[in-house]
């Protein structure tokens, strides 16, 4: 009898079976952990709110992808399951895509990443975990934020690491270096992305090296982030002062609050030996999913291909966010918390949103901040509150050797002396000037040492292409044809050629007296003056006999009373009020005119008229005159190449004296200079020479640097220069370590 009710039994139970679920996980890990008991959790609540029997059969991969593999054969011919959940890793998950794909079984995968072509290669693979590359943009963001320029990258060696830096991180991390190596180098700033077991071992090693001291900046990803909550404190000690992004999952509501307090329970009596009981972001992924395939599974039996349909048109609201595929994926995740490690736990910083930046609360009407200032302040390694710099000067360099030109041609741009007490160097000037204070402004420590040349400037330019020098800086023009031997920085001085000759004066101060006025503005004057004695004439010549007789004394009378009303009044003589008027509204305009007048007359005689012996380079071209130009500059070819002058009509100077000198005497009958040194010139001989002619274009004064050797030091003082607001995120090193050690 209780045989036949046990058989009874079974076949009930059997009859009421809706679906068999298989599942590869890693025992061993915390993820695997969590995973297990959230699956079994939601196998009960399915049959607890739909009455609908799932079976779930969980494999152990091992964290091996040949083992997942046997596990998914396993489950695929012994077990007939009808979807399978995981694995966790990349190389897992493609190796069971790949077995899924030959027995038309529907693969959930729980990675944190999934390449974009691998739902296409294999087309029963479905990504029921979101991705998370956006928090690479979250990482760049902090970086850019702290105004960090160099970025050291560690990344483990496999596809689901690579897969999720190098498309959405490669304009601010690239390259690789051992782990050993990076503290020789100035950059402070680690952005670690890896497996758990494999940042802990990290983490030991940085805090064995002293690299989780003062100064240095350590950002770990979602999957080193997302299991801060489960570390034992000797993990967490290694891990002070430590930034991490993790994917974000509104921890609210009746839902989510009842999961939180079973698994805690749950997992607590099956794993006692884990400290912490809360669940992870891979605990509600995993829960989600078993929710996807039971609610595609509503018909009962079905094929494999209706399965992956149903499950990819399958929308609800799980407890992890929206489950709503789009070919095959669920949609990114696109917020992400901001934790910062202090003590035994963690701190809550606040958040950062694609498209809307940081911010302390999660909300629709969070405004754009690209600024972490609004999340307070940060505990970071050595216990410093301050912003670390990110750089320091490294453990073993070499100083940037940076050739000067010995012999400027005025010390204005570059002065070399040598001091015989000490034997050493000191140069100064306005170009080394520009690039000292360029230089402190760099991001990192760029140690240097200038070394004078005695050469030309274009054989100081080709000791950069030879690499004899690392730099060039000083009065150096920026020409076409230095550029074949390296590169150069933005100019720092106007550029241009122009021609400096003597000044002449044509002031003739014999007739001087007459240039205030024009011949029109004399004879207008002369003609009212006359006009205005005229008229008095005319008015009082009935009351006065002396206006009266014959015509030539009429004629000189009238004459001089016109000039004689212009120095007197005459008002007791005049004895009718018209003629006093008159008299009266031409003094006021007398007034005015000899005003006018002295005021010319004055600023003539103070300031002499100067012009330029020479009109333009045209002229001297055409007449055969000797034109100068510096020794050491580029301005000989270009009076040959360019301007076709004969050889025989140039002639060089080697010191701004001797340049004056020469005009003077008339050696040369100008000097074509670059435009900075014209200035100096001019400013020194303001009385002597001007320029004349239009201004020749060149490139003006720029610092000469060979690429690649200096693309992160040198490239950043060009838009320093350039006044460039806009820094981009200059790339440094990553550093690709193998999984297993």
């Amino acid at each position: 009898m209780a045989s036949g009710s046990m058989h009874k039994e079974k076949t009930e139970n059997i009859l009421a079976v809706k679906g068999i679920i298989g599942a590869i996980v890693d025992y061993s890990t915390r993820i695997g952990k969590e995973e297990i008991v959230a699956m079994n959790m939601a196998v009960e609540d399915v049959y607890n709110q739909t009455k609908r029997h799932l079976v779930l059969l969980v494999k152990d991969s091992r964290g091996e992808a040949v083992q997942a593999t046997l596990a998914a054969r396993h489950l695929i011919n012994k077990k007939q399951v009808q979807a399978i959940l995981g694995p966790q890793s990349w190389e897992e998950t493609a190796s069971v895509a790949e077995i899924g794909s030959q027995y038309h079984i529907p693969i959930l995968s729980l990675a944190d990443s999934c390449p974009p072509w691998a739902t296409k290669r294999w087309p029963y693979l479905i990504q029921s975990s979101p991705s998370k590359n956006l928090q690479m943009k979250a990482v760049a963001a902090i970086v850019q934020s702290c105004g960090w320029r160099r970025v050291n990258v560690i990344y483990e060696d496999i596809d689901s690491s690579a897969n999720g830096i190098t498309p959405h991180l490669y304009d601010a991390l690239q390259e690789s270096e051992e782990l050993e190596k990076l503290k020789r180098d100035q950059c402070r700033v680690f952005v670690v992305h890896a497996s758990l077991p494999l940042a802990v071992r990290i983490f030991n090693k940085a805090k064995e090296m002293k690299m989780l001291e003062q100064g240095y900046v350590w950002i770990t990803t979602d999957s080193i982030t997302s299991l801060v909550h489960s570390m034992h404190f000797s993990m967490i000690s290694s891990m002070q002062g430590v930034l991490g992004v993790k994917s974000y999952y509104a921890e609210k509501g009746l839902k989510y609050q009842d999961f939180y307090q079973r698994f805690q329970n749950k997992f607590g009596l099956k794993y006692p030996e884990e400290k912490n009981h809360k669940p992870g972001n891979s605990a509600l992924e995993a829960y989600d999913a078993i929710w996807t395939v039971a609610l595609a599974m509503e018909e009962g039996n079905i094929n494999h291909q209706h399965l992956l349909d149903k499950i990819s048109i399958t929308g609800f609201d799980g407890i992890s966010g929206k489950m709503q595929f789009s070919e095959q994926r669920l949609a990114p995740v696109n917020k992400f918390q901001i934790i910062n490690v202090i003590g035994r736990n963690y701190r809550e910083l606040g958040f950062w949103s694609d498209g809307r930046g940081f911010s302390v609360v999660i909300n629709e009407t969070t405004q754009n901040n690209v600024s972490m200032e609004i999340l307070g302040p940060i505990f970071w390694p050595g216990g410093s509150s301050a912003v670390p710099r990110g750089w320091d000067i490294p453990v073993v360099f070499n100083q940037l050797k940076i050739g000067v030109p010995n012999a400027s041609l005025i010390n204005y741009f570059v002065n070399v002396k040598y001091d015989h007490f000490t034997q050493n160097y000191s140069i100064s000037g306005f170009s080394i000037d520009v690039f000292r204070e360029t230089v402190k402004r760099l991001p990192y420590n760029l140690p240097y040492s200038f070394i004078p040349f005695d050469g030309t400037y274009d054989a100081l330019v080709e000791q950069v292409r030879l690499k004899k020098f690392d730099a060039a800086v000083g009065d150096i023009a920026i020409i076409s044809k230095r550029y074949a031997d390296a590169d150069f920085t933005h100019s720092h001085t106007e550029s241009g050629l122009v021609l400096i000759v003597p000044v002449q004066s044509h002031s003739n101060k014999g007739w001087l007296f007459l240039k205030p006025f024009t011949k029109a503005m004399w004879f207008l004057t002369a003609s009212i003056n006359v006009y205005n004695g005229f008229v008095i004439w005319m008015i009082e010549r009935k009351y006065s006999s002396e206006l009266r007789g014959s015509p030539i004394n009429q004629i000189g009378t009238l004459l001089w009373l016109a000039f004689a009303t212009l120095f007197s009044l005459n008002g007791e003589r005049l004895h009718s009020n018209l003629s006093r008027m008159a008299t009266l509204v031409w003094l006021f305009v007398a007034l005015i005119i000899s005003q006018s007048y002295t005021a010319s007359l004055t600023s003539m005689l103070t300031v002499s008229k100067l012009e330029p012996k020479v009109a333009n380079i045209e002229t001297l071209r055409y007449s055969n005159a000797v034109i100068g130009y510096y020794r050491k500059a580029f301005v000989e070819s270009y009076l040959l190449d360019v301007l076709h002058f004969s050889p025989n009509n140039i002639k060089y100077f080697t010191t701004f004296e001797e340049c004056a000198e020469d005009l003077k005497t008339g050696k040369i009958a100008g000097a074509l200079l670059e435009v900075p040194t014209a200035k100096v010139l001019l400013a020194k001989y303001c009385k002597s020479f001007m320029t004349a002619g239009p201004t020749y274009k060149s490139g003006g004064y720029g610092f000469v640097i060979l690429f690649p050797l200096l693309l992160h030091s040198s490239l950043y003082l060009l838009s320093l220069l350039a006044d460039n607001k806009g820094h981009k995120l200059v790339p440094k090193t990553e550093t690709k370590l193998p999984r297993k050690q």
